[in-house]
């Protein structure tokens, strides 16, 4: 259950897409009731009523229990999250966390990358959505591994959600985990994944003032990729002010401005993944 909106799932599925055979591709997207979905009890299955009678009493009992259960729920998602962290050190695997508002082109960056970049890097995938395998068939078209997680109800990806799914995709050593958590810029940024690095992806048409808008994610990433950037002559958004913005709520952030459809920008971030993959190989 989500702590700032309330959000919960009853089934969460984890679909699994083998992409080096393109028949079975088909067959997922086409026959998705013939998924492999299964029905995780993953702390969204908390039930909660409320008696808002008369009594104040009554209303602060209620209260308290919500935010117990809540600190619980955190508190399990950050001991899975170490967790998740320890075998991503242990495997040297660098781990990414994509995040953003719906349509700010999260999987066309990712798409991107994957083309220019998978002869020299090992990637895997975690795709995150309510519903349909739809961009987990746009990976596995690259013949990248890739596996689909559904949140139903859910809107956003929890540590033990990645763990199983971690164990599913049967990661190699040396390689690099991207994971595309759902289209949200709030509850996201509460979930701590086990991540090296989180990512924060805002497109220009959504305006310069997110960060101010949604704070917490932006203070919470280390990177913000600065999407659709050919659009913004035709837009009422100044990237400047964008970045300004984001810096009031992250000093720290680093920026790339891109766009994903025409490759501009793009060299500049490959090389900060590149330079991320040969620190982490150092380390061991």
């Amino acid at each position: 259950m989500c702590g700032t909106c309330g959000c919960g799932s009853e089934e969460n599925g984890v679909k699994i897409l083998a992409p080096s055979i393109k028949n079975e591709v088909h067959h997922h997207a086409n026959k998705e009731h013939h998924s492999h979905s299964h029905d995780h009890s993953l702390g969204h299955g908390h039930h909660h009523s409320h008696d808002y009678g008369h009594h104040q009493h009554d209303h602060d009992h209620h209260h308290k229990t919500v935010l117990e259960v809540e600190r619980d729920i955190l508190q399990h998602n950050e001991i899975m999250a170490a967790r998740n962290r320890g075998y991503f050190d242990a495997k040297n695997i660098f781990a990414l966390n994509l995040v953003s508002s719906p349509g700010s082109g999260k999987t066309s960056i990712l798409e991107c990358t994957l083309k220019d970049l998978k002869d020299k890097i090992p990637f895997y995938v975690i795709e995150g959505d309510q519903q349909t395998v739809n961009d987990a068939n746009r990976i596995a078209a690259l013949d990248v591994p890739v596996l689909q997680i559904n949140t139903g109800k859910g809107c956003h990806l929890e540590s033990d959600m990645v763990h199983d799914a971690v164990k599913k995709l049967n990661i190699a050593n040396d390689s690099v985990l991207m994971i595309e958590n759902v289209g949200n810029l709030v509850c996201p940024s509460m979930f701590n994944l086990g991540e090296h690095k989180r990512v924060v992806i805002v497109s220009t048409t959504e305006g310069d003032d997110k960060p101010i808008k949604y704070p917490d994610m932006f203070h919470t990433s280390d990177v913000c990729i600065i999407n659709k950037i050919d659009l913004a002559p035709y837009l009422d958004t100044s990237i400047e002010e964008l970045k300004k913005n984001a810096l009031k709520v992250n000093p720290n952030l680093i920026f790339f401005e891109v766009s994903a459809t025409k490759g501009t920008g793009m060299e500049q971030w490959y090389r900060w993944l590149e330079e991320h993959v040969e620190l982490i190989a150092q380390k061991q």
